[in-house]
C-alpha cells in the first residue's frame, strides 16, 4: 500500500512539475494552529538544498511577530513517513536542526500521513521546539535528512510549523506571601547582625 501510494504521488509529480514559484509567505498567528510545508525534489528540482514549498512548488516561509513583552514557541515537525530531518532558518541564519533520528524508510517505516499528533507522539518522527523574544521573523527551512525507499533517498516528504505565544505565569497568592515573608525574614537576619556588630 505504501509503494502504491508513493508511486502515484511520485507520477503525479512528474506530470505537473513545474520550475518553482519565487515565494509563497504565510503570516502564522500564535494559536496554535497547525502549518503544513513539503520537500519535494521532482516539484522544486532546482532548489539545493530541498526547500520548504508549497504544492504549487514556491518556496514556502512563514512570518510571525513578537511583542514586546511576549516571548513564542514554534513547533517543527516531520509528518508523512519518519526519518526525515530538516535545517530550520530564521531570517535567513541556520537556527538549528530538528531532532535526530534514524533514516526511516518507506517499506518499514512509521507511516501517519498528515495526522499531526500522531506523529508527535511517536519519538521516530523528528521535531524541533525553538523559543522567540520579542522581533519579526521569517522561518524557512530544508530537508537534512531524507527516508529512503529501496536505499534510495526519497527526496520527498511533508512537515508542518505551529506557532504559541507565551506568557509569564501570574504568581498565586500563596507565592506572593512566601516571597514577602522571606524579604521580612532576611531583613530581620541582617538587621540582627548589624546590631551585633
Amino acid at each position: 500500500m505504501k509503494r502504491n501510494r508513493f508511486a502515484a504521488a511520485l507520477a503525479l509529480a512528474t506530470a505537473t512539475a513545474t520550475a518553482p514559484a519565487l515565494a509563497d509567505t504565510v503570516t502564522i498567528a500564535g494559536d496554535n494552529a497547525w502549518h503544513p510545508f513539503a520537500v519535494d525534489s521532482l516539484l522544486a528540482p532546482l532548489a539545493t538544498p530541498l526547500r520548504w514549498i508549497d504544492d504549487s512548488g514556491a518556496l514556502r516561509t512563514f512570518t510571525f511577530s513578537v511583542g514586546a513583552g511576549q516571548s513564542a514557541q514554534l513547533t517543527v515537525l516531520d509528518l508523512d513517513f519518519a526519518g526525515d530531518t530538516f535545517s530550520v532558518f530564521s531570517n535567513g541564519a541556520l537556527l538549528a536542526n530538528t531532532s535526530a533520528v534514524p533514516v526511516g524508510s518507506l517499506e518499514g517505516s512509521a507511516d501517519v500521513g498528515f495526522n499531526f499528533a500522531a506523529a508527535l507522539a511517536n519519538n521516530s518522527f523528528s521535531r524541533g521546539l525553538f523559543s522567540f523574544g520579542q522581533g519579526s521573523y521569517t522561518i524557512g527551512g530544508s530537508l537534512l535528512q531524507s527516508a529512503t525507499f529501496a536505499g534510495v533517498p526519497i527526496e520527498a516528504t511533508g512537515g508542518a510549523v505551529r506557532l504559541a505565544f507565551v506568557t509569564a505565569p501570574v504568581p498565586e497568592p500563596e507565592t506572593i506571601s512566601l516571597l514577602l515573608g522571606g524579604f521580612l525574614a532576611l531583613g530581620a537576619l541582617m538587621r540582627r547582625r548589624g546590631i551585633s556588630r
